[in-house]
C-alpha cells in the first residue's frame, strides 16, 4: 500500500441506490444463508483464526510450510493452489464476468469437509459491511474511503459452484464477528470431503461489479484496476506454523486497513476486453493476443504467487519497456502503462524500478521472477495509487517531475515502496491481516535504508518556496521519526491491523524507526546478515513476528539486544524519552573557615583567600600562557543529571572539557534519574546524551543536550529564516 509518510509529510511540509450484493443474490437461482457467528468446519474440527489474532510470540516449525526452500525443488514454492481464470471485462458496465477453476491441496492430516473463500470485492456492496462500519467508526482510519454515491457499488456474486459436477451449498460466515451485512468470507460445505494429502477441484461461476474507484481497486471512466476481484480461498494453517497448535482455517473479514493472506499456488488466466484496451496484468503474457468480433484474449500465466490482479484502459499510451539483470536473477522486464498526461513519468518510474530492483537483490536475495509491471494512474485516478500485488503494482502520477522537485522525490518513493513489497508481501507472504508490521513496516524501513544508502536528498520546497530562498532538505528517517507517534504511542507495532487506535499509520513509520534504531544498536552489518538470512529462511514461505525475531537474533549474533527491542516495542509500545535535566560544573575554590593546626585553631578569612586565589591563579597563567578558558589551577566538580521519563533503553553520556578533554559513560539501569560526577582539571563544556544518535524513538532530541554557556546559533538560524520569510511576505502584501 501506498507509503504513509507520503501523504504525511506533504501535509506537514505543504500546509445508495445502485444494485448490491442483495438484489444480485435474490437474482440467482442458488439458495444462500448468512450465518451471523462463524461456523467453523465441526465435523473435522477445524476451528477459524481467532478474531483478534496479532503478533505471533512462538516461531514456527522449522518444517513449516514445507521446510525452507533450498532452490534445488521443482517449484519456487509450495505449491497449494491452482488457479484457471476466463474473465472479460465489460468496459461499460464495469463488471468482469469469470468462470474459475479452483484446485486446491489438502496439506494436513486430516479430511477437510469445508473450506472458507474470500470475497473480497463485498467490502464495497453496501454501508453496512466491516470495511464501511468501520471506516465510520475510525473517522477514515488508513486510506480514507470516499463517499460512494448511487450505481458507484461493487460486488461479487457466486452463481455457481460445484465439485466433481455436484453442486456446492455455502453459507456467509462472520470470523471476527463483523456486521451480518458483510458478506466477505464463505464457507464451502463439500459434497466429497478432502482426505489428508489428497486435493479437489471446484468449479465456479461468478460476477464482479467493480465500484467506482476505492481503496485501491475499481473503475474511473476507461480506467480500469482489477484487484481482489476473484473468489480466493483461505489459508489452512497446521501445527507449528504462525504459532497454530493445531489446524485452523486463517481467513478474516476484509477490514478497513487491512490488507491479504493467501497460499502461494500458480495463475492461468485468459483476460478479454475490448480490442481498444491495453491490459497489464501480473506475470507474463502468453503467446500473441486472440481477437475476435472487435475483442481481445490476452493470457497471463504466474507460478509461486498467491494473488492475481490486472488493469485495463484504452487511453494507454504506448507502454515504455526496459530490461534488467542481476546476478542470482532471471533477465527481468520491465513495463510501465501510463496515460498520456503523465509521459513525463514513465521514464523516472521505470529508473526507481531499476534502483530498486538492484537494491534489494543486493540486501536481501535474488528477485525471483521474469517481469515486473508499473502501472501509473491517469487525472481523477489517485484511489489507485500505490498498491502492489505480485510482479505488478501502481505508483503515483504528478504534473512536474524534475530531478530535484519534491514531486520527483514521491514518484520515486512511491514506486519504490510499491515494488518492496514484491519481496515482503509477495515472497516474505506474511499475514497482513495479522501482523502487517512484517509487510508494511519492514517494507517501509527498507525503502529508508535504501533512500539513506543511496544518498537519496528530500528536496521539499515548491518553485514557489525557491523563489524566496526557503529550500529545506530532509532525510528519509527523520521524516519517519516525524510521522510516528512517539509522545504517546498507543498500538504496538506488531498488532493486527484493524484493532488499532492511532490507525495504520504507525505501522508504518513507528515499525520503520524501531527497526532503525535497532541497526543503529547492532550495527549495520549484523542487522543486514541477519535479514539475507531472513529472506533466505522464510522467502516463499508465511512468516511470522517471532520468525522475524529469531531470525534477526541468530543471524546478528546479539539475541539480548533483538530480544528486549522486540518484547518493548514490537509486542509492546514505550515510549522512550530520556533527557539531560541538569549540567554543572564548579570550580572547587578554598573556603573560608578554621582549621586544627600545630598550636590551635586558626582562622582563614575570605579577604585572605581571594588574595591566596589571585595570587595562585597569575601564576599559573603565567606558567600555561596557552592555556584554554576553563581551566586553572583548581579542578572543577562536574555533575550531570539524566532523567528517564519513558521506557529504559541503554544510552551513552559523553561530558567534553574545556581542556579538549571528554567522558563516555553507559546508562544502562532502570532507574528514573542518575548522576554522575567527575572532578577534572579543566570546567565541563557541554554534555550529550545519545551522542550516536541511535535512539530515534526517543520523543525529543533537542534535550539530549546541555552547554555551560548557552548556545544560541540555533535560534538566531530559525529566527533570522522566519524573520526573512516574513519581511518577504509583507513585501509581496504591500506590493500588491
Amino acid at each position: 500500500m501506498t507509503r504513509f509518510v507520503t501523504a504525511a509529510l506533504a501535509a506537514a511540509l505543504l500546509a445508495g441506490a445502485g444494485i448490491g450484493l442483495g438484489a444480485a443474490l435474490l437474482a440467482s437461482a442458488e439458495p444462500v444463508r448468512v450465518v451471523p457467528i462463524a461456523a467453523p468446519d465441526i465435523d473435522s474440527g477445524i476451528a477459524l483464526a481467532a478474531p483478534d489474532a496479532a503478533a505471533v510470540a512462538t516461531p514456527s516449525a522449522p518444517n513449516a510450510w514445507g521446510g525452507a526452500r533450498t532452490g534445488h525443488e521443482s517449484t519456487l514454492s509450495d505449491r497449494v493452489v491452482d488457479y484457471r481464470i476466463d474473465a472479460t471485462l465489460d468496459p461499460v458496465k464495469h463488471t468482469v464476468t469469470g468462470r474459475q477453476q479452483l484446485t486446491w491441496r489438502n496439506r494436513s492430516s486430516q479430511a477437510v469437509r469445508s473450506v472458507y473463500l474470500h470475497l473480497y470485492m463485498n467490502a464495497f456492496e453496501s454501508a453496512g459491511t466491516t470495511f464501511f462500519s468501520e471506516q465510520r467508526r475510525r473517522g477514515g482510519d488508513g486510506r480514507p474511503a470516499r463517499d460512494v454515491k448511487e450505481g458507484e457499488w461493487g460486488h461479487i456474486a457466486l452463481n455457481k459452484v460445484s465439485q466433481g459436477g455436484a453442486k456446492v451449498d455455502w453459507d456467509f460466515v462472520h470470523p471476527d464477528k463483523g456486521p451480518a451485512q458483510d458478506h466477505t468470507v464463505v464457507r464451502l460445505d463439500l459434497p466429497a470431503p478432502v482426505a489428508a494429502g489428497a486435493s479437489t477441484t471446484l468449479d465456479m461461476d461468478f460476477l464482479t461489479q467493480l465500484p467506482r474507484l476505492i481503496s485501491r481497486t475499481g473503475y474511473f471512466d476507461t480506467f480500469h484496476l482489477v484487484g481482489q476481484w476473484f473468489p480466493k480461498i483461505g489459508v489452512l494453517e497446521l501445527p507449528g506454523e504462525r504459532g497454530a497448535t493445531a489446524p485452523r482455517w486463517n481467513v478474516h473479514e476484509f477490514h478497513a486497513s487491512s490488507e491479504f493472506y493467501a497460499d502461494f499456488g500458480s495463475y492461468d488466466v485468459r483476460i478479454t476486453t475490448p480490442k481498444a484496451f491495453t491490459v497489464g496484468a501480473t506475470g507474463e503474457q502468453q503467446g500473441n493476443p486472440v481477437e475476435k468480433d472487435g475483442w481481445v484474449t490476452r493470457r497471463f500465466v504466474q507460478g509461486d504467487v498467491h494473488d492475481f490482479a490486472f488493469t485495463a484502459d484504452s487511453r494507454t499510451a504506448p507502454p515504455l519497456t526496459g530490461s534488467w539483470q542481476g546476478e542470482g536473477s532471471p533477465p527481468v522486464t520491465l513495463t510501465v502503462l501510463y496515460p498520456p498526461e503523465f509521459a513525463s513519468n514513465a521514464a523516472p518510474a521505470m529508473q526507481a524500478a531499476k534502483n530498486a530492483l538492484a537494491y534489494f537483490s543486493r540486501t536481501l536475495g535474488p528477485y525471483p521472477y521474469k517481469t515486473v509491471t508499473i502501472v501509473l494512474p491517469p487525472h481523477n485516478a489517485d484511489e489507485a495509487s500505490g498498491m502492489e500485488y505480485p510482479t505488478f503494482f501502481t505508483a503515483e502520477s504528478y504534473r512536474d517531475v524534475r530531478p530535484d522537485s519534491f514531486n520527483r522525490y514521491l514518484l520515486d518513493g512511491v514506486t519504490i515502496h510499491e515494488f518492496g513489497h514484491g519481496y515482503f508481501y509477495g515472497i516474505l507472504a506474511s499475514n497482513e491481516f495479522e501482523e502487517p508490521m512484517l509487510d508494511e513496516g519492514m517494507n517501509q524501513y527498507w525503502d529508508a535504508r535504501m533512500l539513506r544508502d543511496t544518498g537519496y536528498a528530500i528536496h521539499a520546497a515548491t518553485p514557489w518556496m525557491q523563489r524566496i530562498g526557503v529550500s529545506p532538505v530532509f532525510r528519509e528517517f527523520d521524516i519517519e521519526r516525524l510521522a510516528a507517534p512517539r509522545e504517546e504511542p498507543a498500538d504496538p507495532p506488531g498488532q493486527n491491523a484493524w484493532d488499532r487506535l492511532q490507525g495504520i499509520g504507525p505501522v508504518y513509520t513507528r515499525s520503520a524507526t524501531v527497526m532503525r534504531d535497532l541497526e543503529a544498536r547492532i550495527g549495520k552489518p549484523a542487522l543486514e546478515k541477519a535479514m539475507k538470512g531472513y529472506y533466505t529462511t522464510w522467502k516463499f514461505r508465511h512468516p511470522s513476528v517471532a520468525d522475524l525475531r529469531e531470525s534477526l537474533a541468530e543471524g546478528s549474533g546479539q539475541r539480548a539486544a533483538v530480544e528486549a527491542v522486540f518484547a518493548q516495542q514490537i509486542y509492546a509500545v514505550a515510549k522512550v524519552d530520556d533527557r539531560i535535566d541538569s549540567l554543572l560544573s564548579v570550580e572547587q575554590l578554598p573556603g573560608p573557615g578554621t582549621q586544627l593546626l600545630k598550636g590551635g585553631w586558626r582562622e582563614t578569612t575570605q579577604d585572605a583567600l581571594d588574595k591566596q586565589i589571585a595570587d595562585q591563579r597569575k601564576a599559573w597563567k603565567k606558567a600555561h600562557p596557552d592555556a584554554r578558558a576553563g581551566t586553572g589551577p583548581y579542578p572543577f566538580e562536574t555533575a550531570v543529571t539524566v532523567r528517564r521519563r519513558g521506557a529504559p533503553v541503554a544510552q551513552t553520556l559523553t561530558v567534553r572539557f574545556a581542556d579538549g578533554t571528554s567522558e563516555t559513560v553507559q546508562w544502562e539501569g532502570t532507574e528514573q534519574w542518575k548522576r554522575f560526577t567527575w572532578t577534572r582539571p579543566a570546567r565541563a563544556v557541554s554534555a550529550q546524551l545519545d551522542p550516536q544518535r541511535l535512539h530515534y524513538l526517543d520523543v525529543n532530541k533537542l534535550d539530549d543536550s546541555r552547554t555551560i554557556t548557552p548556545d544560541t546559533r540555533a535560534s538566531r538560524r530559525w529566527g533570522a529564516d522566519l524573520a526573512a520569510l516574513f519581511q518577504v511576505l509583507a513585501a509581496l502584501l504591500t506590493n500588491v
